[in-house]
């Protein structure tokens, strides 16, 4: 699935911002492709989730969450993720290469990151074929999940981007 225009256009103008930035549009409010969702609910695999993917002992279940609330926890978030990408990668990348990355690993978590195919593809330098890696992260709980199906294709038309003109919109 290609991702929406409206999301195309905001990746666009957030690329002077950097990785970081692209990221945080890719994943936050109502147009990010985790969906902003503002009571916690248990996701497909049964974790307690809230706002754009923020999992953990601190969410409040039965309590409704601002955008202000879930930006704040998605900035929080990204920073160890940030951090372990930013570690391990050891090639050069595009500003939306790295927000790809980013949001996989906000999903997969930093373990599941650093031990996988991907990385070792891309830091043997084969991006392509690191980035064709992402559509093999399509399950949760034993099942595969077209949501999943559709996020990792949006990461990887990201992670296939030498430049904005390489985002694949609808």
């Amino acid at each position: 699935m290609a991702m929406s225009n409206s999301l195309r256009n905001k990746l666009i103008a957030a690329a002077g911002g950097g990785s970081m930035l692209i990221a945080t549009i890719f994943l936050g409010g109502k147009d990010g492709v985790e969906g902003r969702v503002y009571e916690p609910y248990k996701d497909v695999a049964g974790v307690w989730t809230v706002c754009d993917g923020h999992t953990g002992s601190d969410i409040v279940k039965g309590r409704k969450y601002s955008d202000r609330e879930c930006d704040r926890l998605l900035w929080n978030d990204l920073q160890p993720v940030k951090k372990t990408v930013d570690g391990l990668v050891k090639v050069p990348l595009s500003e939306y290469q790295r927000a790809a990355l980013y949001s996989f690993t906000y999903n997969v978590g930093s373990g599941s990151f650093s031990k996988s195919t991907l990385l070792k593809k891309l830091n043997a330098g084969d991006q392509d074929g690191a980035c064709e890696e992402l559509r093999r992260w399509v399950y949760a709980g034993g099942m595969k999940w077209r949501g999943l199906m559709n996020r990792r294709d949006m990461e990887r038309s990201m992670c296939l981007a030498e430049s904005a003109d390489d985002l694949k919109q609808n």
